[in-house]
Order: C-alpha cells, then sequence, then structure tokens
C-alpha cells in the first residue's frame, strides 16, 4: 500500500452489493466455466489419455504452487510486534468500544460467556457489548437475563426475519453501535482481557488510517468433557495454530488480504459500515468481508493477544461446522469472481492462494490418499517392488512436508502439542475434508443459505493453552 494512502469517500448514494444472495453465475462466469468444461470434454473424447496426463500436471503444478507459497509465508510470518512499543494503560485516551455476539439456542454458554466479558480490561464508560439473540430463542433470552452482567453488557433481541443467520444478527447491531471500533466474539469465546486496548493501541499507531480490521488469533484448548475427540481435536488445534499463528501473520506483513476468521475481527466501525457490513446470506461472512474491505481500498492486520476456543468435538459436530466453511468459501469464490477489477492481481492471487486452494485441496486430499494406498497395495499384491512415478511422489512429499512444516511452526508458537504420531496422523484428517467438500458442494444447490449451526457446551475445566 503506498505511504500516501487515503482511506475511500464513503458514497452513501452507492447500491447496496448483490453478494451470496443471487445464485447463479453472471455472463463471464458462464462463458468461463463452460468453456473450460467444453473444452476438457472434447479433448477428453478425442485424446483421453492426453487429457488425463494434462490434468494430473496441472493437479501436480498447483500443488508445487501452493507447497512452495507455504514456505514462503513460513519464512515472512515471524513473530507478531511486541506490546512494549504500545501505551496499553492509556485510558484517558482510548476510543469508544463496541462488542457485538450473535448467539442463537446457546443457552448453556451464555452465562460462561458473559462472565468472561466481564473480565475485559477496558473503562466502563468507553464500552458497550449486545448480546444479540433471535426473537423466538427463549431458552437463550431466559438464561441470558438469569445472569447478572454489567452496566454495559446489553441484551438486544434481533426482530424476525430472513434469513436466520449469524451476518443478519450482527448487521442488526451494527446498525445500533456507538463505538468507534468494534469487535466480534462467539459464543465459546474466552478473550484475553487486554485484546481491546491492543487493538485500539494499534489502531492509533496506524497514522495512515489504512487498516479497517485487525484480526485476533484464535487458539484451540482441549475439552474437559466426554465430547473431547482426541484424534480430530488436536487436528483441529493444529490446523488453526498454522491458520493464525503462521499465515494470516505472513499475508498481513505482505499487505495481502485473506479470509477473516469468525470471530475476535476488530473492527474501524466506519469502513464496515461502507461495505454494508456482513453479507447476511454467506454462510462464511467472515470469509467474505475480508475480500469486501479489500475491493474498498482498505488493509487488514492481525493481534497478538488472543481469543480461545473449544473444538467441536466429535465428528457429528465436526463435519457440519467444515461444511458450512466450504460451502461458504464455494459462495465467496463464486461473489468475488463476478468483477475482477477491484479485487486487482494481488487481490485474486490471495483469494486463489487462500479461498481457491482451500476447495481445490479439500477436494482431492481423499483422491491423493487413495491413489497412494492402491498404489502400495497393488505392488504388494503383485509381490512387485514399488516403484511410483518419479515426479508424481517428489510432488506429494514436497507437498506433505511443506504442511508440515507449516502446522510444526504454527503449533510451536500457539503453545500446541505437535509430534510424530500427529504428522502421521493428518493426512487421515485432510482426507476427511474431501468427505465434507462433496457434501457442501451438495448443501450449496440443494440449500445454500443453510446455516448449519455448531453446538456449544460449556467448558468447566478448560486449560489455558495446550490440548493434551
Amino acid at each position: 500500500m503506498p505511504r500516501d494512502f487515503a482511506p475511500p469517500k464513503i458514497d452513501p448514494t452507492a447500491p447496496a452489493r448483490i453478494g451470496a444472495r443471487r445464485r447463479g453465475m453472471t455472463v463471464g462466469q458462464a462463458i468461463v466455466t463452460c468453456g473450460l468444461i467444453g473444452a476438457f470434454t472434447a479433448s477428453a473424447i478425442r485424446a483421453p489419455a492426453a487429457s488425463f496426463a494434462i490434468l494430473l500436471f496441472a493437479l501436480q503444478t498447483g500443488f508445487l504452487i501452493l507447497a512452495a507459497w507455504r514456505i514462503y509465508l513460513i519464512t515472512g510470518s515471524g513473530y507478531r510486534p511486541s506490546d512494549e512499543v504500545l501505551d496499553l494503560e492509556a485510558s484517558d485516551r482510548l476510543p469508544r468500544y463496541t462488542i457485538l455476539a450473535a448467539l442463537h439456542d446457546e443457552a448453556e454458554v451464555v452465562g460462561q460467556l458473559i462472565e468472561r466479558l466481564a473480565e475485559i480490561d477496558y473503562p466502563p464508560d468507553r464500552i458497550e457489548a449486545f448480546l444479540l439473540l433471535e426473537a423466538h430463542d427463549l431458552e437463550t433470552l431466559d438464561a441470558a437475563q438469569a445472569v447478572e452482567r454489567p452496566d454495559w453488557l446489553k441484551i438486544m433481541v434481533v426482530p424476525p426475519g430472513r434469513p436466520l443467520t449469524k451476518p443478519r444478527a450482527l448487521n442488526h447491531g451494527l446498525a445500533h453501535a456507538t463505538g468507534d471500533l468494534l469487535v466480534i466474539y462467539d459464543a465459546e469465546d474466552d478473550p484475553d482481557p487486554f485484546q481491546l486496548r491492543e487493538a485500539a493501541a494499534r489502531f492509533a499507531a496506524d497514522k495512515t488510517e489504512a487498516y479497517a480490521c485487525l484480526q485476533s488469533p484464535l487458539r484451540i484448548r482441549r475439552r474437559s468433557d466426554r465430547r473431547a475427540s482426541p484424534f480430530l481435536d488436536r487436528q483441529f488445534a493444529v490446523e488453526y495454530a498454522a491458520l493464525f499463528e503462521v499465515k494470516l501473520p505472513a499475508m498481513a506483513r505482505l499487505g495481502l488480504p485473506f479470509p477473516l476468521g469468525g470471530t475476535s475481527n476488530h473492527f474501524r466501525v466506519g469502513p464496515l459500515r461502507e461495505v454494508g457490513g456482513w453479507d447476511a446470506w454467506n454462510v462464511t461472512e467472515d470469509a467474505d468481508l475480508g475480500f469486501e474491505l479489500w475491493r474498498r481500498g482498505w488493509r487488514l492486520g492481525v493481534l497478538s493477544r488472543p481469543t480461545y476456543e473449544t473444538p467441536p468435538g466429535d465428528l457429528d459436530n465436526w463435519l457440519p461446522q467444515r461444511v458450512r466453511w466450504l460451502k461458504g468459501y464455494m459462495q465467496t469464490w463464486g461473489v468475488h469472481t463476478r468483477d475482477l477489477r477491484t479485487l486487482g492481481l494481488r487481490g485474486m492471487f490471495a483469494m486463489s492462494m487462500t479461498i481457491g486452494a482451500g476447495l481445490v485441496s479439500a477436494a482431492a486430499q481423499a483422491v491423493a490418499l487413495a491413489w497412494v494406498l492402491a498404489w502400495v497395495l497393488v505392488s504388494v499384491t503383485a509381490g512387485l517392488p514399488p516403484a511410483p512415478p518419479l515426479f508424481s511422489m517428489s510432488v506429494l512429499v514436497l507437498a506433505l512436508a511443506a504442511a508440515w512444516l507449516q502446522c510444526a511452526i504454527g503449533a510451536y508458537r500457539g503453545r500446541v502439542p505437535y509430534g510424530p504420531w500427529d504428522m502421521i496422523a493428518a493426512p487421515a484428517y485432510w482426507s476427511l475434508l474431501t468427505l465434507a467438500f462433496a457434501h457442501a458442494l451438495w448443501r450449496l444447490i440443494r440449500e445454500p443459505f443453510a446455516w448449519d449451526k455448531t453446538r456449544h457446551h460449556r467448558d468447566e475445566d478448560a486449560q489455558p493453552a495446550v490440548i493434551v
């Protein structure tokens, strides 16, 4: 971003973005899609062997590029700036802050969330918080009203309407926000008490006012109940560590956009209102918003003080969450490829290496693992020594090594255990993404706006940072 960066002016007459609510393709998207499918189909009919070889080479090249990108991010991620350069105690200069937490069917954890929000260290006269509850969710409403709350923490009922999604509730809260800065939290979150102070200080240190959003790292800690799933929980924690401790800090340092996490996003309220808030029809409204802010000329950054969360638990909870994420990635890709002019080359590259690579990897993981297992089984059955294609195996090994290295460094920074057995088990976890991808594609066609709610449970004996 140039040094003379100036935030774009807000145009009150600009039409609201259509976003994910529009399901069909644009003319340009239809031409490109049909052209690619038609060209591949024609070539497959005329020269099936050559077409398969070209497709395989294209996938291998893509994995090589992704591996190189991961290594580049590792070298450029570094550590976040120290809080020593920030004046976190300057209470007399802190801006007004709004906290939004959209809850639905969260009667079990709403009391826990209120307790954690009450521990936030920020001047009470400069903070407001809204628990956004749906009008029909009487159980959560009753549970919230039964808990003692700070004077600055209010319950706000979202009027009935469609779609019944988190971003719609957040937009209602945004309309009533009076803060200069705003942060969103989820029902299961446990934010660092000084997180708001750090965000306020970093926004104040941004003399060009180029940053619209600062993302706090999300760190996963072990569950303490019978819903724990050691395999999924450990892999989920490492996956988050690679994303929030390595990938996003590096992309922020490079000045590239990235899909925001679903919580602990700290915004300047002005830019957030300028883009129209969150897309109520996108089930990963956070990923969409990161690129929408970039389109309007804003930048994204990261913070150092984390928010702790618990993993979703067993497969019954993990799979719907991952299906929603991948379905939302598909929606976000479709929305932001309608018009590439304001996205730009750097924005398109960043989206391809995050949203696009995430979708392709999810679709290919189980297929790649099945190919390796089939090759081994055929060789063993035939009594022949393994003789894999050298280039194919080289690509696979390099891709695995880059992924393992990114996970290992992220786990070290996030204080998450990651040993040899976790590395060996990782391909099995990644292969589950293919199941989620197939389900997400089907759901995108049949129920594009259905919100697969993740069930949260009270965390009685949470450990501060590690999974065991």
